[in-house]
């Protein structure tokens, strides 16, 4: 029995079933977008950490700024004694991703608890409780954002869940689609159900916020359809509903810009970031327009350890250094370089490979069965074991876990992702192959 093995083994008598794992894979140390494992094996990370490590590991800057911290305080709450670490941070996001003429930002542990902080604020702006949200979303397993969460595998027997949200059909346009209808007719079809919702679920006067990633982390990469949104962004500022885009796995030069909004040319309301904020440690925010950040009532929101020291700094020094070396360049490089390999697999095997979809570096390829049409999470988990027995880590995602999604960080080696690629390449015919 190996290192890796011995340690599944000891997982199985301290921790729980219900703990996930995504790859069985190890970790002992890591650089760049190498992983060493706990058998010393060199392993391509694909994966980054669930889309937290788009810097990369063992960044010198963010190390350095933990260290010397360390040093000098961990713990205080900034609502006991302010300091500037937090200031430095928020003062820092407000200038990568206004919201109007004057934003500001809260700041959290987790993605999940930035979701509930958004809808929490939400809801006391508006004085209303209604929430939309959509098909294929994730949005964390805490109540409020396990409520807006759609897969029931992370939420089933944990009800009952938080009341008066309601779910709509996510506008996502399948190429596979067009035999039936134009993207145009889609669009039009998908804004009828927004309107049809209001007179038959729940009414304009009730809803707070409509929520949203614009590109589904979980749900398998499907990106929102931009006159969708743009028809969102309109509708909410004309009804009195808060726009909330949830940005936690899209945010920080995964999808080729700061935010995927940028790709919209909306602004939300309000927004939630965690994942590669912090470089690796637990930090998130809730990002908004000053007038809704400022109309809450003191005491609404906040918590013992956010904004922690070491987290603030380390994500200032991780957001300094994805500036410095270009992280929205970095993104479109390798998202042209993926879906240019993406697209050559799926036209080698049409009926295995049944969408490739993705913004920037934030990219999916979806399997079927070719026999049945059926979603093929079968040869999906094939291909994430035999990939990493090859030296490459690869994670799934979507409602079936039939699609395979690229986190690499986004400053990887050219060489090294050519390399993962053609793993992956390689194992797919493996699997699929005929």
């Amino acid at each position: 029995m190996n290192n890796t093995d011995k340690l599944y083994e000891r997982r199985k008598k301290s921790v729980p079933n219900a703990l996930g794992i995504f790859n069985p894979s190890s970790i002992q140390s890591a650089k760049g977008a190498i992983i060493i494992d706990a058998d010393g094996r060199e392993l391509i990370d694909f994966a980054g950490g669930i889309g937290v490590n788009n810097a990369g590991h063992g960044v010198p800057e963010i190390i350095e700024a933990i260290k010397s911290q360390a040093d000098k305080f961990i713990h205080a709450s900034f609502n006991v004694s302010v300091y500037e670490h937090y200031l430095d941070l928020t003062e820092k996001l407000c200038e990568i991703f206004p919201h109007g003429e004057s934003t500001k930002a809260m700041l959290t542990l987790s993605g999940a608890e930035s979701v509930e902080n958004a809808i929490k604020i939400a809801r006391a702006v508006t004085g209303k409780s209604g929430v939309i949200c959509y098909d294929g979303s994730f949005h964390g397993r805490t109540m409020m954002a396990m409520t807006l969460t759609s897969n029931v595998k992370y939420k089933e027997g944990a009800g009952p869940y938080a009341p008066e949200v309601y779910r709509l059909e996510y506008p996502y346009y399948k190429p596979s689609m067009s035999s039936r209808m134009t993207e145009e007719e889609f669009d039009d079809l998908m804004i009828m159900k927004l309107h049809k919702t209001f007179s038959s679920t729940v009414s304009i006067t009730q809803t707070a916020a409509i929520i949203l990633e614009l590109v589904q982390g979980e749900g398998g990469f499907t990106v929102a359809s931009k006159k969708y949104v743009q028809y969102l962004r309109k509708f909410c500022t004309e009804n009195n509903i808060c726009l909330i885009f949830d940005e936690v796995q899209s945010g920080f030069g995964r999808t080729g810009k700061w935010a995927a909004y940028e790709h919209y040319g909306v602004t939300p309301d309000l927004s939630t970031w965690a994942k590669s904020m912090g470089g690796g440690m637990p930090i998130g925010c809730v990002i908004g327009k000053q007038e809704i950040m400022d109309a809450i009532k003191p005491g609404l929101i906040g918590g013992t350890y956010l904004g922690g020291p070491l987290s603030c700094v380390a994500s200032l020094a991780s957001i300094n250094y994805m500036q410095k070396n270009n992280i929205n360049a970095a993104g479109e490089k390798v998202g042209k370089i993926v879906r240019e390999k993406f697209n050559q697999w799926q036209a080698a095997f049409p009926k295995n490979i049944t969408d490739v979809r993705g913004l920037g570096a934030m990219l999916a390829i979806e399997f079927s069965n070719p026999t049945t049409g059926m979603p093929d999470g079968v040869a999906t988990k094939a291909i994430v074991d035999k990939c990493l027995a090859k030296g490459l880590i690869v994670i799934t995602s979507g409602t079936y876990g039939n699609c395979i999604r690229i986190l690499s960080p986004l400053f990887i080696e050219e060489v090294l992702l050519e390399k993962g690629l053609a793993i992956l390449e390689e194992t797919i015919g493996e699997v699929i192959g005929v």
